[in-house]
Order: structure tokens, then C-alpha cells, then sequence
């Protein structure tokens, strides 16, 4: 296949963007490299082509759309730890009474992960003590 497709690109190096795609759609496991030594095609050459350019904007159109997927769900990762943070300090702030603004912001910069420990932990706390005392466990 390497002897043919340089032999028609000798001849007609305008088909350089037909042979190409066929020889990647025939050997889907060679990279681009590979692939550019065997047709003697200069990267540069193809990466110009319209298929090249049509390739190019849609891994940057898929690139955008996980972008987005993954802001989506780091917003609501974000969410669900920003209400546990809440419903953690309602919670602490009747059984422990008001809150210092130090242990406030020690409590919201807990991952989700510990806010739900600390949810559990709660339930056995005596007051502000006790709630010291697990936070300083934490660190």
C-alpha cells in the first residue's frame, strides 16, 4: 500500500487530501507520523487541507463541549459541598451556640468528605468543645 500511494501521489500530488483519509480509514491504528512517512506528505501540507481543517474544529468543538461538562459538574460538586457547609454549621450553631468567624471559616473550607464526617460527628458533640476538638483532629 506504501508503494502505491506514493507512486499516485508522484504522479498526481494534487490527491495528496484523497489518499490520506483513505490510507488512515485503512490502517486506523497508525498515528500521523507514521502515517506521513509512508505517503511522503509534508505535515504542513495537510494540516492546511480542508478535512484536516474540518478535524481540527471538531476536537475543538468536543474540547469546548467537556469543558463545559466538566465546569458543570464542578459547579455542582461545589454546590453540594457549599449546602452541607450550611446545614453542618445550623446544625452546630444549636448545638454549640454562635460561632466564631475562625471556626465558620475553618468549617467551610472542609472538603465534602469531611463535612459529612463532621455531619455525623455532631450528633455526639457536647458543645463548642467538642467541636474544637474534632476540627483540631482534622488538621
Amino acid at each position: 500500500m506504501q508503494r502505491s500511494s506514493q507512486q499516485i501521489l508522484e504522479r498526481r500530488p494534487d490527491l495528496a487530501e484523497s489518499v490520506f483519509p483513505i490510507l488512515m480509514q485503512r490502517n486506523p491504528n497508525f498515528t500521523l507520523e507514521p502515517m506521513m512517512v509512508v505517503v511522503k506528505i509534508p505535515t504542513q501540507e495537510l494540516r492546511h487541507s480542508r478535512a484536516a481543517q474540518e478535524l481540527i474544529e471538531e476536537g475543538r468543538q468536543e474540547g469546548r463541549q467537556a469543558g463545559r461538562q466538566e465546569g458543570l459538574q464542578q459547579g455542582q460538586a461545589e454546590g453540594r459541598r457549599a449546602e452541607a457547609a450550611s446545614m453542618t454549621l445550623r446544625l452546630l450553631t444549636r448545638i454549640c451556640g454562635p460561632l466564631d468567624d475562625v471556626t465558620i471559616a475553618r468549617i467551610q473550607a472542609l472538603p465534602l468528605e469531611q463535612l459529612e464526617a463532621l455531619g455525623l460527628a455532631l450528633l455526639d458533640f457536647r458543645g463548642a468543645a467538642d467541636l474544637a476538638a474534632w476540627l483540631d483532629a482534622q488538621a
